[in-house]
């Protein structure tokens, strides 16, 4: 039985999730092959992603081809409610709701994964953690996962290392059409929307500085230049640190960085990025977010025991009194920012990422004795395949031809002799 906040506003969800679906040319023509070879009939899926309505469109997806889904969200303050009545309404297992508290949030994963799910997708590794961790003896009904996020990957590779990862796992965010298009242009679009809807402020003339050089950072950092703010990038990795350097954007250690910045966004994957010798230095009036999974890299927690008192600001904002007086003003207590404060990526940019994420699964229930699962060898590269067929399709919906080898420049190209 699903536990959603309330199914009366599932009409208002269904809306959003027709809305999408509508931009969604990808996941439709998905559907559609789904519908007709039915590749999940008899599959439990458990899913944890960001729950508003292009993941719900997914989850649709999934159960028209035959999978019985059972879904939450991997952010309390990402979760929509009226999405989730939607799809409750519509017959899946939902279990979210929007402000969940740390407890509550986890009993919604547990319940997940009570499931004893066959595919796992995943945003972050919450539903892979408890199942290792809490429900072990469930680890042999699952054939394998995917998952969405840079976050999620960094915690698979540290487990696949130390042979605590005990299923295959596909990492969809290594995918070239999820993150050269979701993490560059989603992000970079998205953190903006969020920020922007939430502060009301102008950008350009700001100082802008972007915490981490991957590909969200430099989306984000590329959107900041366009509206006009002077960047700084701070980074950990030299080569990522030139590369911004030659992109144009100024390139200093936080602690420098944080007595300049008027606006910063952190984009690392780790955490305490910007804590107490930041705060420290910061001009009155800042604003810090976070664009990465987990909610630790502003360092929240530890803002609120310096402040001296904390106010309600601006809707989603809260600001912060230090001792000297000044004020410090955090966007969507320090978690996502762009679905914290705002709908997330576009319908467009993650029609790409969630046809991988179901053509992947497809691969995973297809190729289930084939796939790598001895300890220490569970991570199974997402096939050049999918990746090439999601991007053929994107092509085709906007009507863009391209050219193709002829057999000659094929054997020259194979070929080590001149």
């Amino acid at each position: 039985m699903s536990e959603i906040r309330d199914i009366s506003l599932w009409e208002s969800g269904a809306r959003k999730i027709e809305w999408v679906r509508r931009n969604m040319a990808l996941l439709n023509s998905v559907r559609e092959q789904f519908e007709k070879e039915q590749p999940f009939k008899g599959i439990r899926i458990a899913l944890s992603i960001h729950l508003e309505a292009k993941t719900a469109y997914l989850c649709k997806v999934l159960a028209a081809g035959g999978a019985e889904m059972f879904i939450t969200g991997s952010n309390p303050l990402s979760t929509q409610d009226d999405v989730a009545a939607a799809l409750v309404h519509d017959g899946l297992n939902v279990y979210a709701w929007h402000g969940a508290t740390s407890e509550e949030y986890e009993k919604h994963i547990a319940q997940v994964i009570s499931s004893a799910p066959n595919i796992i997708i995943d945003d972050g590794g919450d539903l892979v953690n408890m199942i290792h961790t809490k429900y072990p003896q469930l680890i042999p009904e699952v054939i394998g996962g995917c998952e969405e996020t840079t976050t999620g990957i960094i915690r698979l590779i540290a487990m696949n290392k130390a042979g605590e990862l005990k299923f295959p796992m596909a990492p969809v965010n290594n995918a070239r059409c999820k993150y050269l298009f979701d993490n560059r242009y989603g992000t970079g679009q998205s953190v903006w929307d969020g920020i922007n809807r939430t502060t009301n402020l102008i950008v350009a003339g700001k100082n802008v500085v972007v915490a981490g050089y991957g590909w969200c950072g430099k989306g984000v950092a590329m959107r900041a230049k366009g509206l006009g703010a002077s960047v700084i990038v701070t980074e950990i990795d030299p080569v990522k640190a030139m590369e911004a350097v030659m992109d144009g954007f100024k390139v200093m250690k936080m602690e420098q960085a944080a007595a300049i910045g008027d606006l910063f966004i952190t984009v690392t994957g780790c955490k305490d990025v910007i804590t107490d010798n930041s705060f420290a230095v910061m001009k009155d009036g800042a604003i810090l977010c976070n664009a990465g999974h987990f909610d630790c890299e502003v360092n929240v927690a530890r803002l609120r025991e310096l402040a001296k008192s904390s106010y309600e600001a601006r809707n989603n904002i809260e600001g912060f009194v230090m001792p000297d007086g000044k004020t410090l003003f955090v966007i969507g207590e320090g978690r996502l920012v762009n679905l914290a404060a705002g709908d997330g990526h576009p319908a467009e940019i993650m029609d790409m990422s969630f046809a991988i994420q179901a053509l992947t699964a497809e691969y995973l229930v297809k190729n289930k004795d084939k796939l790598h699962r001895t300890a220490g060898d569970m991570i199974n590269t997402v096939p050049e395949e999918i990746d090439n067929e999601v991007a053929r399709r994107k092509l085709s919906f906007w009507n863009v031809q391209i050219d193709s080898l002829t057999d000659d420049q094929q054997k020259y190209l194979n070929s080590w002799k001149v």
